[in-house]
């Protein structure tokens, strides 16, 4: 039997926050439905979701007040971040731990599992695979299955999309699509472009956690396109909006201003990168200029975080040459005052307890006589000066990736290395941290960033190296690599 889920008079706040996120709104999805959430980051929409499942306040403890809700008795979650997610250590543990729940016999659990994976794209050589071992596009591709084997009939996905490539964006929901096309879907997503024309219903968002619109898409997209643009939200067609736009513009015209070309900063030759001590990435020769801007693609698991790691000298490495700004590369001193680096996993760079010490943690450490003010300039500048006195794990996915890109350059490092900094960002802050870093290249500084969103590639990269299976392949222009990827209609694969 399907079922709805809603709440009314909902009112919330986060410890440390100045205000109230939802302040005595309401909310319904009849049986059925597919819904869309949209809003700027940090707007409470993953935040509401958690409300209607009931994991807050009954799992994560956030002061809630509501006046009634309406709680599925069976449905599933798919978080942003897909290690909040499993239970067990390997894949066939936690696919198995959802089949055990569900009553599958045992003999029929191997076919489960395997039919399970294969309709999100995940095909392993073992499936009793370390989870952690997995690329987190692989990892997300996991959390998507084991929460369509529970067949819930009320499913909420969390930016499920978000750090798969192109191919695998357009399976997922594919999927997703065919399991679930009666029953109830609650929809984030920043990637709209697979979903448009599947979901029935948008609900627009506000920076403050206001519902200012709720309708069919056709009808939302028409009448609030000025509120869409003001508030920076993803819609169709942001991008040739934004590429047309005098800010762009002025971008382009300051890139193409005569400038002497860089110094080469980083040098590769017979470069191996191993995890485990088994080898997983391989570059036979490569070399990165001063103010370059690397994008770095392939699939998931093709070894593109892995690449990244290397050249911060977070895994063991070895080399016949790996010099950065001429010196020879040997462990992590060796480049820690060279190179900065931006996990995927924004949390894994936090180490204190507010938004604030956070930002001003690098300016006193080396003892800035004027830290205090330039982490709150820094903050601005991200947008998160509202969100100062907040623990960093209560930021919004897109909040913690702009606090984790604001604290990796406060020494201004000549090499930033960036895995998937703009995932989990409405396209406001996108197209912010794009032009912070494109200001940083003008300076100089040299862009390595692991990126699947072809439009980046197409509009800001100067290079494109492209990781595959272990190795990389080739080193090309982003005009030759998105020729490569047009398919069969003509249509440039994943750009908006």
């Amino acid at each position: 039997m399907q079922e709805s889920t809603s709440v009314h008079g909902l009112r919330l706040k986060f410890a440390g926050s100045p205000s109230l996120l939802f302040d005595d709104i309401s909310f319904h999805v009849t049986s059925g439905q597919k819904v869309l959430l949209l809003g700027p980051s940090g707007c409470g929409k993953s935040t509401l979701l958690q409300v209607l499942t009931g994991l807050i306040p009954s799992v994560i403890e956030v002061p809630v007040k509501f006046d009634n809700i309406s709680i599925p008795s069976s449905w599933g979650y798919v978080f942003q971040d897909p290690d909040t997610q499993f239970c067990m250590p390997y894949v066939d543990e936690e696919m198995a731990f959802v089949l055990e729940n569900l009553g599958v016999p045992r003999e029929e659990m191997s076919r489960n599992i395997v039919d399970g994976l294969r309709t999100v794209g995940l095909d392993l050589p073992e499936l009793h695979t370390p989870i952690q071992s997995m690329s987190q596009g692989m990892k997300q591709r996991l959390a998507i299955a084991s929460v369509l084997a529970l067949e819930p009939e009320v499913m909420f996905f969390d930016e499920p999309t978000a750090l798969l490539d192109p191919e695998g964006t357009r399976q997922v929901w594919d999927t997703i699509k065919e399991v679930g096309r009666d029953k109830t879907i609650i929809i984030v997503e920043h990637k709209i472009d697979e979903i448009i024309g599947f979901v029935d219903r948008v609900v627009l968002f506000s920076h403050d956690g206001e519902m200012i619109a709720d309708g069919p898409p056709a009808i939302v997209f028409d009448q609030h396109e000025e509120r869409l643009k003001e508030y920076g939200i993803w819609y169709p067609g942001v991008w040739d909006d934004y590429t047309s736009s005098p800010s762009y513009k002025s971008l382009r015209e300051q890139a193409a201003e005569p400038k002497t070309a860089g110094e080469t900063l980083l040098k590769l030759t017979d470069f191996h990168a191993y995890r485990a001590r088994e080898p997983k990435m391989y570059v036979e020769s490569a070399s990165a200029g001063e103010g370059e801007w690397i994008t770095v693609v392939g699939e998931n698991g093709a070894g593109k975080s892995t690449l990244l790691q290397a050249l911060m000298q977070l895994i063991p490495t070895s080399a016949g040459i790996y010099e950065l700004n001429g010196r020879g590369v040997n462990s992590f001193k060796d480049v820690a005052d060279t190179a900065a680096y931006v996990f995927q996993n924004p949390e894994m760079q936090f180490v204190t307890h507010s938004v604030f010490d956070e930002a001003a943690f690098g300016f006193r450490r080396d003892r800035h006589p004027e830290a205090e003010r330039l982490a709150l300039e820094l903050l601005k500048e991200f947008g998160l000066e509202g969100q100062r006195s907040q623990h960093p794990y209560q930021l919004s996915l897109g909040q913690k990736r702009r606090l984790s890109v604001a604290t990796a350059m406060v020494k201004e490092q000549q090499l930033v290395l960036l895995d998937e900094p703009t995932f989990g960002q409405d396209a406001a802050n996108t197209f912010a941290i794009l032009e912070k870093l494109e200001a940083w290249r003008r300076q100089g500084t040299t862009i390595m960033m692991v990126t699947h969103d072809l439009d980046i590639v197409r509009w800001f990269a100067t290079r494109v190296w492209v990781v595959e299976q272990g190795r990389l392949e080739s080193d090309t222009t982003p005009d030759l690599y998105l020729q490569k990827e047009v398919n069969s209609s003509g249509q440039l694969i994943g750009l908006r």
